[in-house]
């Protein structure tokens, strides 16, 4: 294999393993609030922020691929 086609595999290994850390950490926090009894806004604001940290984290790899393409980076 060529260099480039180890970066590219260690790049699509990194994103699956990344979506699989926020996959467990929301079932994770699914249980919590439901052994908890937590009040819906809790539950909301909770899942605000977990989605916002997802969101983040496409936004950064959408943005880092669209400099990619454009020569910025």
């Amino acid at each position: 294999m060529t260099p480039e086609q180890y970066e590219l595999v260690e790049i699509i290994g990194l994103n699956l393993f990344f979506a699989a850390i926020f996959f467990f950490i929301g079932m994770a926090i699914k249980d919590v609030l439901n052994k908890g009894d937590v009040p819906l806004y809790g539950k909301v604001f909770v899942w605000l922020v977990l989605f916002l940290g997802c969101f983040g984290f496409l936004a950064k790899g959408l943005i880092q691929v669209y400099w990619e393409m454009n020569g910025l980076a």
